[in-house]
């Protein structure tokens, strides 16, 4: 007894001196990446999605997660085609950048020099302007015929008032694009409806590309779901149950802003073409994704159809759309992600700084991207808090307001009231001047049911800018009584 006692001790030992110098099994990127979107998909009750990622101008991961038709079951595969929405609008700058590099286009010039039959306030505005959105255009969505007839919907827009002097800011704006559209046909002598990314898609190779709504057949795509209240009667503000398929109509004039569906791996293998010099030269790339100035001389946050946005001393290009895909190319890092789901209201842009982290170790994630990713950890009531930690950490830490303005409004969007209000409260901190910070969290405030605040903020709104037509709107309305209706 005393020996198999002695024997099972001594194998105790050894057992326990070999498990104590066996090393934790390393988590692999993909591991992390998996385990990461999976999380997303669960708190966004997200029904499929896809993704790839690019390192050195190779595809290093491809995946593909849940259903891509909830109605018949079907899972998403590789070749599961998404709508894109306005990412759209890349191919679209793209497909300007290529004309320049021809010497067809100079997008410092007035549309009025490639358009003649414009309304005389439009004819000054630079092609720059209109693919940066500083246009000051009315919005042809307004247009009552916008998905039913063109003709109709043109000549409503050309009838509107201008919104503001051309480059004096920004306001996102379809109209614009469509002027582009038809200037580029107009250059390359084709219907001025016709599509713009064809070249591209026949560089890239990409197979499963293609434009196209929800009326039109497009092999392998996923329809389009959307969360929403179980009745008309219920505010978009309450608890939404019901899981609804979206109808998306993008007449053929529109579709230099959106129409295109496409699958991750296609989108990957674009990203590389244009990195690579295959559709445009790195000169031509560089002007590509240098951002637009306003009159004063800041810089926007847009370029000719790309969002520039900076991470810490590196940068982050590339578009969003229909708030449901995204991607992101860092040219600093040498990686690239692209993110395409079926849900509207996922915005995949807020996690995919994580997902290229992952991959990019010394991605300097500073301000906004940082803030993101703890605030999904610790909770968003820690907004002020953490951002003075990462202040503290990197006094030159960067707040733009108007990517943190975006921010609290996707939140808003999916129903996170109380989040977006401590990202509105943040940036209103970081941006104590700014008119549109204090009306954006006005606006927060009024959703959240504080009518008081709203109505401090709203009146602070006007002392920074008494021509700010968005608070005289609201505050006009609160102070007539709590059973007006806002906008």
């Amino acid at each position: 007894m005393r020996q198999q006692f002695l024997g099972a001790v001594v194998f105790a030992i050894i057992s326990m001196t070999v498990h104590a110098q066996t090393p934790n099994p390393v988590i692999s990127q993909a591991d992390q990446v998996d385990a990461y979107l999976r999380d997303k998909m669960t708190k966004t009750r997200m029904p499929g999605m896809q993704l790839a990622v690019v390192k050195d101008g190779q595809i290093v991961l491809s995946r593909h997660y849940g259903t891509a038709s909830v109605e018949f079951g079907v899972p998403v595969e590789d070749d599961t085609v998404f709508a894109i929405n306005s990412i759209t609008k890349a191919f679209t700058g793209v497909a300007a950048m290529r004309l320049v590099e021809e010497g067809k286009l100079d997008i410092g010039k007035p549309v009025g020099s490639y358009l003649a039959d414009l309304p005389e306030t439009w004819r000054g505005v630079t092609i720059r302007q209109l693919l940066s959105h500083m246009s000051g255009l009315p919005d042809v969505m307004g247009a009552p015929t916008v998905e039913t007839d063109a003709k109709a919907a043109w000549t409503w827009v050309q009838t509107r008032p201008v919104r503001f002097a051309p480059g004096e800011r920004f306001d996102y704006c379809q109209t614009n694009y469509t002027l582009v559209q038809q200037v580029i046909n107009q250059i390359e002598g084709r219907p001025l409806d016709a599509p713009l990314a064809t070249a591209q898609i026949s560089v890239a190779n990409m197979k499963h590309t293609a434009y196209g709504d929800t009326y039109d057949v497009i092999p392998r795509r996923a329809p389009t779901y959307r969360w929403t209240s179980p009745s008309q009667s219920q505010s978009w503000t309450e608890a939404a149950t019901v899981l609804r398929a979206t109808s998306e109509r993008f007449l053929p004039f529109r579709r230099a802003s959106s129409g295109l569906n496409s699958t991750a791996s296609d989108m990957a293998h674009w990203i590389i073409s244009l990195q690579s010099g295959k559709i445009l030269s790195k000169e031509s790339l560089a002007s590509l994704w240098t951002p637009a100035t306003f009159n004063n001389g800041d810089k926007g946050q847009w370029s000719t159809g790309w969002q520039i946005q900076q991470r810490g001393t590196h940068r982050a290009v590339g578009m969003t759309g229909g708030g449901r895909a995204a991607f992101a190319i860092y040219p600093d890092d040498g990686v690239a992600v692209v993110i395409l789901t079926n849900l509207t209201g996922t915005f995949p842009e807020d996690f995919i700084d994580k997902v290229a982290a992952i991959y990019a170790p010394d991605l300097p994630l500073s301000g906004i991207a940082a803030l993101r990713i703890a605030l999904d950890q610790r909770g968003y009531h820690h907004a002020s808090m953490v951002a003075a930690e990462l202040d503290a950490k990197d006094p030159g830490t960067r707040w733009p307001e108007l990517e943190m303005n975006d921010w609290g409004y996707r939140l808003m969007a999916t129903n996170r009231r109380t989040e977006a209000l401590a990202i509105f409260q943040l940036n209103a901190t970081k941006h104590p001047d700014s008119s549109n910070a204090e009306d954006s969290l006005a606006h927060a405030y009024l959703v959240n049911d504080n009518n008081a605040a709203a109505i401090t903020h709203y009146r602070r709104a006007l002392v920074l800018d008494p021509g700010n037509t968005s608070a005289q709107r609201n505050l006009a309305k609160l102070l007539q009584g709590p059973n007006a209706p806002h906008s």
